[in-house]
């Protein structure tokens, strides 16, 4: 006798659906029961108690009444009717309105599934449905990343790629808990999600990205995180495509995919998921149109509408007791064999209880009460179903419908907790799959010249990846198409080769593995030719199947997978790189045998993070006032614009632009654009080059000046102690018009308050309006000052500035005339070489500078005074300062700019003890003994200062740079262009504010006499008010 080489359990199936009708009827029932103990054996070959410990479907749990006493009302053809959901959309005509409401009055479908649309509209239409139902419907949605899926105007979450790669499955619960609360804004009952197909074929067309990706237990996890999430808060879950639509290069809406592994493959891998959401308590399930013949050996009989799969495998092997859908019945993997009716029929029989998508609910009907006529299917079998069905619905709170309240329904759905969770998501899923030389996060930026290029950026200018690196450090941006030409190609690799480093992203917005996933192998030749002469750092924004492809991927030295082309995927990714965030994503699966699935290397962050207020518990609503507060300075024309940045615990939570430069509002402030600091010099430069030179052992504030500047011998200044000096202690004038002796006919009216200028006129000799050997300082446009006048600026304070005979506090500039000399005595080079080289550079700060003019167009530095007595011209790209402009724009108390965002990272260096990106710049003891008050114990000094600091006035009877609301450890210092800075230890907070409120007359005292900075940052701790930090 010949031994078959079937498997048994194809034997058994053969011998049960075609040999089977030749039994007798009396053995017929005997045989079933022991084929089906068998069967169930094999697809459960370890035994398993699979009714142990497990969850039934949550609609289960329920009293039945309403679900009895409803079916008992329906006649037999209604409840055959409870079994249709059909397609409805909110984007369509009048006609397909009537065409649904139709259906819903003559017929009593059961149930709804929408498409796409948007969410006031599909509201209005479900409320119209709703209401001229007898029976309510059941209402459904693929909203597998969320309502965004399929409806305008919502959030889209990222694709369940992404979310594979994720380590913490609450955030997948949290996700699946956001969707189910706007589904229930929208009336949704049912999600058809999570996809729980295990994609193990990187070819696979319809469910790739839909999919956790390869690996059946991180499949199985984070679908049950999702379903959860879901069914906990009242929306049914589904799993789909049973029995697993995973490993097939085919797709369903346009053929019949064949699935032709064998039983034992199915039932450890594509089945898996499956059953794990069937034992925590899944609500439904979807059955997916393929060819199974390990469980179906009837040709193109999908296994929707096959009794082996739905019945005898699902329902009685897997023991599910939830609803189960067919897959949209006028898909081509079913539709093209069966027609309208004929379909709906075989998927009746097969044991689906919910007829999704069909075609032709009238005749399909038909057919089925045909069908129960000719004894294929009973009543009873339908009304088991319906009674399914409207047990759900029960459980759906539909036995208390209220109609959908649309006021306010986009801001409902779109609250900003919702947001903060995409935001996460998309964090969590970041995977660094190669980081030689621990490259990343980016470090030593001093050392390094960055460029940035955006492969196939269809945004017109910068990508949001490349604006987001801006932040971090000086990059020049460039920009290729996706299929640059070979001379394309040769000439940007030429401009490359200039840079040390070079930051690539490839922007792709499709998933088909047909045009490999949008990379074109142009993108490959691109890499192999920049690797040559720099370092290169991918990112990949698209799916991670497509860099399979790229044979450059071994010459790069660091690789970030990010997913997805979209907005906050490239900002997140571009924070990554420089340390905002930490990396921690995992691969979802495999690219090749050098990426594995799995694979992920972690990383710390290191820098500031950009993010929104509601990541804290902070609301943004909160932060409004802010706003509001600036609006007004600028109706009243205190500031024409402004700057501010706040940031708490490391995170920018808060950074906007306002106004314009000047008042006719021609030029709108930027973010990028930069400042006139003024006084806030002091902390920035001065004071840091004290502290970094103390930590050195070089230098020591408690010496006086003549410690480090012998040459004044004789000078009143020479016993000066410079922490005296520093606290604004030593009695010194508050300032000096040093300017004055350069002119004639200038004379100060004590009764005006004002220099009085009529016949003024400057020195002969003392200026020149070209630069010359002679002339080298530039003080304004055209106006070079003679190179002796910079002596006459200290011999003038030797002589004048120690103004009282008796210590006391006033607050002085002068003294930091000689901390500039000490510092460039110290360091042996200028103060503005010193503090880029120490500071500026290696914290990676683009616009924190002296002389910006030599750096930056014109049209990004705000102008300040439209000075009429001195430079007698608008202050325009030099310092406002007029000490400081004599000493060519380099003053130790004034000269730099900036814009907010680089004295944020300098604040927050100064917050963190002196550590920032990776490296340590100050010493944090002698930071603490700079910034805390130096005489606060010392009642009759009468002096809040620190060193080099401002500090808080916490005698709130007088006035302060602050809010009452601010910690005594907190320090910054003011400027008197409009500016301010400051960081609070005890809370954690950095802010920035940044005006030329001096504009167009520095006599302009609306910006103080407002309260404005203050008034702003008694706003940011309201905000804070709520919340434990």
């Amino acid at each position: 006798m010949k031994r078959s080489n079937k498997p048994m359990i194809s034997v058994l199936l053969e011998l049960k659906f075609n040999g089977i009708k030749y039994l007798s009827t009396l053995v017929r029932p005997l045989l079933l029961s022991t084929l089906f103990i068998i069967f169930s054996s094999f697809l459960n070959k370890n035994g398993e108690d699979l009714s142990s410990d497990r969850l039934s479907p949550p609609y289960l749990c329920c009293e039945h009444k309403w679900a009895d006493s409803v079916l008992a009302a329906l006649s037999p053809e209604q409840r055959i009717a409870q079994l249709f959901m059909v397609a409805a959309y909110s984007n369509r005509d009048q006609q397909h309105v009537g065409f649904i409401t139709k259906l819903i009055e003559d017929y009593g479908i059961g149930g709804l599934i929408f498409f796409q649309g948007g969410p006031v509209r599909e509201a209005k239409l479900t409320n119209l449905y709703q209401s001229i139902s007898n029976v309510p419907l059941m209402i459904a949605m693929d909203a597998e990343w969320g309502l965004g899926m399929r409806l305008d105007s919502t959030t889209k979450f990222p694709y369940q790629m992404a979310l594979g790669a994720i380590q913490d499955n609450r955030l997948i619960y949290d996700m699946g808990a956001e969707i189910a609360r706007q589904s229930k804004l929208m009336g949704i009952h049912v999600n058809f999600a999570p996809v729980v197909d295990v994609n193990n074929n990187r070819n696979n067309p319809v469910i790739n990205y839909r999919s956790f990706g390869e690996d059946r237990e991180n499949v199985a996890a984070k679908g049950i995180s999702y379903m959860k999430g879901l069914q906990d808060n009242h929306v049914l879950a589904n799993a789909k495509h049973f029995p697993g639509h995973g490993d097939t290069d085919t797709d369903s809406h346009l053929a019949l995919p064949v699935i032709s592994h064998p039983h034992n493959r199915l039932d450890s891998l594509e089945l898996y998921p499956f059953k794990e959401l069937v034992s925590q308590g899944l609500g439904s399930m979807m059955i997916a149109h393929l060819y199974v013949p390990a469980y179906e050996k009837k040709k193109n009989i999908a296994s929707t509408l096959s009794k082996n799969i739905v019945t005898h495998l699902l329902r009685d092997s897997l023991g599910f007791d939830g609803l189960i859908f067919t897959d949209a019945l006028n898909m081509r993997g079913v539709s093209k064999y069966f027609g309208p009716g004929e379909v709906d029929v075989r998927a009746l029989l097969a044991g689906n209880d919910v007829l999704l998508f069909a075609e032709n609910v009238p005749l399909a009907i038909e057919k089925i009460k045909k069908a129960i006529k000719k004894g294929l299917i009973t009543q009873e079998e339908i009304d088991g179903r319906c009674l399914n069905i409207l047990k759900a619905k029960k459980w759906m709170q539909l036995d208390d419908y209220k109609a959908l309240n649309l006021d306010q329904l986009i801001n409902n759905l779109n609250i900003r907790s919702a947001l903060v969770l995409k935001r996460k998501l998309i964090e969590s899923s970041l995977t660094l799959i190669k980081n030689e030389k621990a490259i990343l996060p980016i470090d030593h930026l001093d050392k390094k010249r960055i460029a940035s290029l955006s492969i196939g950026n269809k945004e017109p200018g910068e990508s949001y990846f490349q604006l987001m690196m801006d932040n971090y450090a000086p990059i020049d941006h460039f920009n290729l198409t996706m299929k640059p030409t070979p001379a394309q190609i040769a000439a940007m690799a030429d401009k490359l080769s200039a840079y040390n480093l070079v930051l690539v992203g490839i922007h792709s917005n499709t998933n088909s593995p047909r045009r490999n996933f949008g990379i074109s192998s142009q993108c490959d030749l691109v890499l192999l030719e920049i690797s040559k002469n720099s370092d290169v750092i991918l990112t990949s924004f698209s799916n991670p199947y497509g860099l399979s492809s790229l044979t450059s991927l071994k010459d790069l030295d660091g690789i970030l997978v990010s997913y997805s082309n979209n907005r906050i995927e490239q900002e997140l990714s571009a924070q990554l790189l420089f340390g905002g965030i930490s990396a921690g994503g995992k691969l979802p699966v495999s690219i090749s045998k050098e990426f594995p699935f799995g694979l992920g290397i972690e990383t710390q962050a290191t820098r500031l993070k950009y993010t929104l207020p509601e990541e804290l518990g902070i609301s943004s609503s909160k932060l409004d006032s802010i706003d509001t507060l600036v609006a007004r300075a600028i109706k009243a024309e205190a500031t024409p614009g402004c700057q501010v940045m706040v940031a708490v615990k490391g995170k920018v939570i808060y950074q906007k632009a306002f106004g314009h430069h000047t008042y006719d509002q021609k030029k709108p402030v930027l973010k990028s654009d930069l400042y006139d600091l003024a006084s806030l010099t002091k902390i920035l430069a001065s004071t840091s080059s004290l502290i970094k030179l103390q930590g050195e052992g070089k230098f020591s504030m408690d010496s006086t000046l003549g410690h480090y500047l012998p040459e004044l011998d004789t000078a009143d200044e020479r016993d000066l102690v410079i922490q005296d000096v520093l606290t604004h202690h030593a009695g010194l004038k508050s300032w000096v018009p040093f300017w004055l002796n350069t002119m004639d006919n200038v004379k100060y009216s004590v009764r005006k308050k004002a220099f009085e200028t009529q016949g003024a006129k400057y020195k002969d000799g003392m200026y020149s309006t070209t630069e010359t050997e002679e002339h080298p300082i530039k003080v304004a446009k055209n106006l070079y000052l003679i190179a002796s006048y910079k002596d006459s600026i200290y011999d003038y304070i030797l002589r004048e500035a120690v103004e009282l005979a008796e210590k006391k506090y006033l607050y002085s500039d002068l003294g930091y005339y000689f901390v500039k000399k000490i510092i460039e005595k110290l360091t042996e080079t200028t103060l503005d070489t010193f503090v880029r080289e120490s500071f500026y550079a290696p914290l990676g700060l683009r616009t924190l500078c002296y002389n910006p003019e030599y750096k930056f167009d014109l049209d990004r530095i705000v102008p300040t005074e439209d000075d009429k007595i001195f430079r007698r011209q608008l202050v325009h790209g030099t310092v406002h300062d007029p000490g400081a402009a004599m000493l060519g724009g380099v003053g130790g108390h004034a000269g730099l700019f900036s814009n907010a965002n680089d004295l944020g990272i300098y604040m927050q260096m100064l917050l963190n003890g002196g550590a920032y990106g990776g490296k340590k710049y100050l010493d944090d003891s002698i930071i603490n003994l700079y910034s805390n008050c130096q005489f606060c114990d010392d009642d009759e000094k009468d002096n809040r200062r620190g060193a080099g600091f401002d500090k808080p006035e916490m005698d709130y009877t007088k006035d302060g740079p602050t809010c009452q609301c601010i910690s005594q450890k907190s320090f910054g210092h003011t400027g008197f262009t409009g500016t301010l800075i400051w960081a609070d230890p005890e809370k954690e907070v950095v802010y920035v504010f940044l005006s030329n409120r001096v504009h167009p007359d520095s006599e302009n005292k609306s910006l103080v006499q407002m309260n404005v900075r203050t008034d702003i940052m008694q706003a940011i701790y309201d905000a804070l008010a709520d919340i434990n930090l």
